[in-house]
């Protein structure tokens, strides 16, 4: 039995090797594909990780405490930069306040653009007892924008 002068057998065997060298080709393909995925994977999750600390880098500011502040137990911790609900842009200071002493009084927030410039400034009541601290928010005016190396002064 043979068609055109080829043997049916050998024909099928020949069939069946392309067959499964494809397959083989396939699977080689979808592991390929498959590492190729996880390394782009990877490598998408370093930059945004590298862009979200490049950004939280950038929006830091130089906070300064008062001699008089500091001597009264105040400490700074972190602190944030946000957008206010009125619509400011990077106007909003959102610090953690480190309470060593009794603090019973009012403290001067004042914002300098990175010339020198004041900007802004708020006042805000602090009534903490020793051993105490929070995050507070510093609201400025909606068209305050304190910028990258903007300086803050708390007095």
């Amino acid at each position: 039995m043979t068609i055109r002068n080829f043997p049916i057998v050998p024909s099928i065997v020949a069939l069946f090797s392309i067959l499964s060298s494809c397959q083989s080709v396939t699977e080689k393909t979808k592991e390929v594909i498959n590492k190729g995925g996880e390394t782009a994977g990877k490598t998408a999750t370093e930059f945004i990780e590298g862009v979200s600390e490049g950004i939280d880098k950038t929006l830091q500011c130089d906070l300064v405490l008062s001699d008089k502040l500091q001597e009264k137990g105040l400490k700074l911790g972190k602190h944030t930069i946000e957008n206010d609900s009125s619509g400011g842009e990077n106007n909003k200071l959102v610090v953690y306040l480190i309470f060593d002493k009794e603090f019973k009084s009012s403290i001067q927030v004042k914002a300098f653009d990175k010339t020198g410039l004041e900007c802004g400034r708020n006042r805000v009541q602090l009534n903490e007892k020793a051993g105490e601290a929070r995050f507070i928010d510093v609201y400025f005016d909606r068209r305050t924008h304190l910028d990258v190396k903007s300086r803050i002064l708390f007095e």
